[in-house]
């Protein structure tokens, strides 16, 4: 539907234009006056949706109010003087203003949200993206009017939300409803993002909105600056497991509710308390993350219960509450304050000298925004740093999870205790000149290894003609006999028409052993029993149990040699034997040619040789003993089992180039973005 900008007010009507002549009250940094430059510069190159990228407590918020003033009407457009910043939150909204208005006393500057109607005439109306959704609420503000729009917290603007309000003041941005019909604008309004974390982990690309990054700043380097306060890490190992953990497929990080089972536990949450009360008890401002709203409710109790004066607050807070919670916070009048994702983005609460990870996460920008909240400046409370805690899973490491070692490169198994900056920087310049970087050795779904190449021999596929096809070039070490591995530890002897023992991991109750062997005889002839149709074989029995597959597989070829072909007649069994290397027959060929159909048969060794193609043709020089073993591989699993192993080998790969996309998305660069 096509947004009708209605003429409720003419270009005479509007409030007074600000420009580069406003007087700002306030000294930039050295960084924020690059970062002016930089944008400056884009949009002087005729770029219009830019985006810029600086961490908490940079002072995001000067930077584009000032960076409005220096931006003038279009020649084209003189009426185009007024300016639209869009937040997310109430909170967000009231702070920006109140910053405006203390940089700019002389612009006239309204909130859109709620219970607060903007007249639309402001030179700068500050709006949260929820309001503006309402379309009488969005259509005060006609793009005619506008010189500018900023999103704040702009790594939200790929979302549909975002995408249907500002399709509104730019055709290039796609609407997301079908029946949206692009404004016919004027002129070109720049449109200017703003984060501490300028990428989405859930894969929605910033591209469809801005058009590139013009400036980045991690907090890292500003730390070391001192533009923001000095950090102590401190890890703590928990007693938590996340490898059954549910990940959020679009998202990437884990689910809440899943994580909450596993994190939202009395040892857990004691645990927090104490190490709090060894860590931070002298701390005058701690902020800590928790999952879920029962997570919160939990932690704050459990601190209370040990005469600590924590409170809290969520979303389902009302407002004026959430107001004078962080007010009474800010004023030092209690030390703890729990929270769940609300304190995540836009808190400004510089007296924050202490922050608890109490949910684990696998986005990095999530855990550098809760950490963030306690890296901002605050010389007149006497905060000198602040200390980061944040706990760690103690069973098997599960991959992607974010924690303070990560950010460095190190392995989180190997806890920090009051780390700095400098220490870990050390800690990881030590691993790069030993072995190489330190990083998680699990994959991405548990303690599964990562592959570093899918191309490999693998003796699994009962058609790889390797070894004679046994399917374990290990097995020629502990027998001369014509044994073939049917996966999963299963191995068989066929018996020369007299039958076949298997050996197999040993289940229920073998006391110590781990492999047991079995017998199994024939009762009539296999053509026989084929044509009908029936198995031409006795029940197995029972020859005996073993610690090791060695041992197993000698006691079984000295029970073939006694009881099932004694004498000259068992010499049939070696690999060597004569007939191995005899032409295939016929039907040898046949069978393998109706089980395996158009696919082929590997020759080489290394799996990336000669292959055969499954036809009569591609099979005339096949051996005897290479199809004898790639039949009794068949007729025992070994398909069905390769099958299987390769569908989870896939998995393993899949999931391992997801997380490197998903890891790669976090990685912010100054530069074009992909749509």
């Amino acid at each position: 539907m096509r947004c009708l900008w209605r003429p409720l007010f003419s270009a005479s009507n509007t409030s007074r234009r600000f420009s580069a002549s406003s007087h700002c009250l306030v000294t930039l940094r050295p960084y924020q006056e690059s970062c002016l430059e930089a944008c400056l510069d884009a949009l002087k190159k005729g770029a219009t949706r830019i985006g810029v990228s600086l961490p908490t407590g940079a002072g995001k918020t000067t930077v584009f109010i000032s960076l409005l003033s220096k931006l003038a009407a279009p020649a084209h457009a003189p009426e185009a003087s007024r300016a639209l910043v869009i937040v997310n939150s109430v909170e967000l909204a009231q702070q920006t203003a109140d910053q405006a208005r203390r940089l700019f006393p002389d612009w006239s500057v309204e909130i859109e949200q709620g219970k607060h109607h903007a007249s639309g005439l402001a030179d700068l109306t500050v709006a949260t993206f929820q309001t503006l959704l309402r379309a009488q609420r969005l259509e005060k503000f006609r793009a005619q009017y506008l010189k500018a729009l900023i999103v704040d917290e702009a790594h939200h603007a790929a979302a549909p939300s975002y995408r249907r309000i500002l399709s509104h003041f730019d055709a290039g941005i796609k609407n997301p409803d079908e029946d949206f019909e692009p404004p016919e604008l004027s002129h070109k309004i720049p449109i200017l993002g703003f984060s501490a974390t300028f990428s989405r982990h859930d894969g929605l690309a910033l591209g469809s909105v801005f058009e590139e990054i013009v400036y980045h700043r991690d907090f890292l380097e500003m730390i070391k600056e001192q533009w923001l306060c000095n950090v102590r890490f401190t890890t703590v190992r928990a007693n938590i497991d996340l490898s059954e953990v549910t990940v959020n497929s679009r998202t990437g990080d884990f689910n809440p509710t899943s994580l909450a089972h596993v994190v939202n536990t009395d040892t857990v949450n004691e645990l927090i308390v104490r190490t709090w009360l060894d860590k931070a008890a002298d701390r005058k401002s701690t902020l800590i993350f928790c999952v879920n709203l029962s997570h919160v409710s939990r932690v704050t109790a459990a601190f209370r219960a040990a005469g600590i004066d924590a409170r809290y607050l969520h979303s389902h807070t009302p407002a004026a509450e959430r107001k004078a919670l962080v007010a009474a916070f800010k004023a030092g009048e209690y030390p703890v304050l729990v929270n769940c994702a609300v304190l995540t983005e836009g808190a400004d609460i510089p007296n924050i000298d202490c922050v608890m990870v109490a949910r684990p996460t696998r986005s990095r920008n999530i855990f550098a925004q809760m950490i963030g909240r306690g890296m901002r400046l605050s010389p007149t409370t006497g905060k000198e740093d602040c200390r980061i805690i944040d706990f760690v899973d103690s069973y098997d490491r599960v991959g992607g999870v974010v924690s303070a070692p990560t950010l460095f490169g190190l392995d989180p198994a190997e806890l920090s205790d009051d780390e700095t900056i400098e220490s870990l920087e050390e800690r990881r310049a030590a691993v790069e000149e030993g072995d190489g970087i330190d990083t998680p050795k699990y994959g991405p779904s548990g303690p599964v290894p990562q592959p570093k190449s899918v191309t490999y021999i693998d003796h699994d596929d009962p058609f790889v003609l390797a070894d004679q096809a046994s399917g374990d070039p290990n097995i020629r070490t502990m027998t001369r006999n014509g044994w073939v591995c049917c996966g999963d530890d299963v191995y068989v002897l066929e018996c020369l028409g007299k039958g076949y023992i298997r050996v197999a991991p040993a289940e229920g109750d073998h006391g110590d052993a781990k492999y047991v062997a079995h017998y199994t005889s024939p009762t009539m002839h296999q053509a026989t029993a084929f044509m009908l149709k029936i198995s031409p074989f006795r029940r197995s029995k029972k020859i005996l149990t073993a610690t090791t597959l060695a041992d197993a597989i000698r006691g079984c070829d000295t029970y073939a040699q006694k009881e099932v072909l004694p004498g000259q007649v068992g010499l049939g069994l070696l690999r060597t034997a004569k007939w191995r290397w005899e032409p295939a027959s016929e039907s040898q060929k046949q069978f393998i040619i109706k089980r395996w159909k158009a696919r082929k048969v590997i020759a080489a060794a290394d799996g990336e040789g000669r292959s055969r193609p499954a036809t009569e043709e591609g099979l005339k020089d096949l051996r005897k003993g290479e199809a004898a073993n790639i039949i009794t591989r068949l007729k025992h699993g070994a398909q069905a089992r390769y099958e299987k192993i390769k569908k989870e080998r896939l998995r393993t790969v899949l999931a391992v180039e997801k997380e490197k996309a998903r890891k790669a998305r976090e990685v912010v660069k100054v530069g074009p973005l992909a749509a």
